[in-house]
């Protein structure tokens, strides 16, 4: 995806700055999947403690829930919704990292990588959901 495209994506959600409850919900679910089953059922490879990812997998339970609550609520509130699912978002990516830390003894390449992987894509649409959120008066008609 070239940065035109990206460009021409995030106006699209400024447009609709709802539709992000979708794609933060959808992938808290991906996530939620990921960890609580996927992970789980290969803790060999992944090394990290059934009970931390079930843990993380109920988090992003939640976290689905307060989304799809924040999607059917009036547009004119969306911006409020929007901080609250980034705030939420980056102390998810603190306490995955924190408990990853904790058992770093026992934590394969492998989960790191997926972690790394998951907080990078978690920060960005936090950063995404605080931009859009903070332009929501110059973008919403009132």
């Amino acid at each position: 995806m070239n940065l035109g495209k990206i460009k021409k994506l995030i106006n699209s959600i400024e447009r609709n700055p709802k539709v992000l409850f979708l794609i933060d919900g959808i992938g808290a679910l991906v996530t939620a999947f990921c960890l609580g089953i996927v992970l789980v059922h290969f803790e060999n490879i992944f090394g990290i403690p059934p009970s931390i990812l079930y843990v993380l997998a109920v988090i992003a339970i939640f976290y689905a829930v307060y989304d799809f609550y924040s999607y059917r609520q009036p547009k004119a509130q969306a911006a409020k919704y929007l901080r609250g699912i980034a705030v939420l978002n980056i102390m998810y990516c603190l306490s995955s990292l924190s408990l990853a830390s904790y058992h770093s003894e026992q934590i394969t390449i492998w989960a790191w990588a997926y972690l790394i992987n998951e907080i990078i894509i978690i920060v960005l649409l936090s950063m995404l959901e605080f931009k859009i959120a903070n332009n929501y008066k110059s973008i919403s008609p009132h």
